[in-house]
């Protein structure tokens, strides 16, 4: 996989607001802006299965570009899923429509761990030309690369798909911790390989999305998975490009997930911005944080939402505006585009 040369987006509001700097405008995207909320998405993607679509390039390339499109938004996010790059290393994984990623050998001994195959370049190269035809559309706007987090990387490998309790995952954790170790140093390994491919690709910042970090005690997150996003952060430190953290219920993370090496500490609906500033601490920009159940409760209701969100905000070194977690699938798309209209009318 070749390189390409990294682009100069002097303009662009997202980039400016996670450096820290002063944007012309509060930029805003949306988490699941891409998907199956967009009656655009459900047709392009009739017949195909989500893992295939992430993995063919022109395919993902439409589906990433769709909102950008439709509502103006500042970023795009290059359309993935968690799981990508462990199909793409060979684990046999598959998405069961209304269950979620089901792992064909769930991963649960020290064994199980050295068989588990590693990211090859030629497993991420899909991805990577979907990042490629994506600059070449995007223009202006800049486009976020996308991975998960090796403690939900390893939830999932562990449990064998969802979960609720994750009594499996926390058990190998306190029983084997070695067992444990070694297998998120594989993840974070992968998660590494994976990122470097989109920054290698053209992708303008990076999310690492950790979305069962939220189950674990502050204790239990630094001493057992803080390590291995930190390695996965750490080591695009060089690539010059912001570096997105975030987690679902993770208000009483958020000042280690600061400490991991993020420049952009993503923050769900839970916790106000001003207190999540405070928590997170200085030095880093925060995302967030629309209840997006919100969008659910009328005109009036958003935009004063809105504009809540957009004074905690400013109590931020840096604030791009998004939701708390992703786009539902119900949701209207004309009200995520006001949303956009609002946030960029506010001065």
């Amino acid at each position: 996989m070749g390189s390409t040369a990294r682009r100069h987006l002097p303009d662009a509001p997202f980039l400016a607001a996670a450096r820290r700097e002063r944007p012309s405008r509060r930029p805003v995207w949306f988490m699941r802006q891409a998907g199956r909320s967009l009656p655009e998405y459900r047709e392009v993607r009739q017949g195909t299965g989500m893992l295939e679509a992430c993995l063919t390039p022109d395919l993902a390339c439409e589906i990433t570009l769709q909102p950008v499109r439709r509502y103006g938004v500042d970023a795009a996010i290059l359309f993935s899923d968690i799981v990508v790059p462990l199909k793409a290393a060979g684990v046999g994984v598959d998405i069961v429509a209304g269950t979620g990623p089901v792992v064909e050998h769930p991963v649960r001994t020290a064994a199980d761990v050295a068989a588990l195959p590693r990211l090859e370049p030629d497993g991420a190269a899909p991805v990577a030309e979907a990042v490629r035809l994506l600059i070449g559309e995007l223009g202006e706007t800049p486009l976020i690369g996308f991975a998960g987090a090796p403690f939900t990387l390893a939830s999932y490998l562990v449990e064998g798909g969802p979960s609720r309790n994750h009594e499996r995952t926390k058990a190998l954790m306190h029983a084997e911790p070695d067992t444990w170790h070694a297998l998120c140093s594989a993840l974070a390994d992968m998660t590494l390989g994976f990122l470097r491919a989109q920054i290698a690709a053209g992708v303008d910042a990076v999310q690492l999305f950790d979305s069962w970090a939220g189950a674990l005690s502050e204790r239990d997150y630094r001493e057992l998975v803080m390590p291995h996003s930190a390695r996965v952060l750490r080591g695009l430190a060089d690539a010059g490009v912001p570096r997105i953290h975030f987690g679902v219920g993770t208000g009483e993370l958020l000042g280690a997930m600061g400490e991991a090496g993020a420049d952009v500490v993503g923050v769900d609906w839970r916790v106000p911005l001003d207190v999540a500033a405070a928590r997170v601490g200085p030095g880093r920009a925060l995302q967030g944080n629309l209840d997006p159940a919100l969008l659910f409760a009328g005109h009036d209701v958003v935009e004063r939402e809105v504009r809540r969100i957009l004074a905690e905000g400013s109590a931020a070194e840096g604030h791009v505006f998004n939701l708390g977690h992703g786009v539902l699938p119900e949701t209207d798309p004309d009200v995520l585009a006001r949303v956009v209209d609002v946030v960029h009318a506010v001065p």
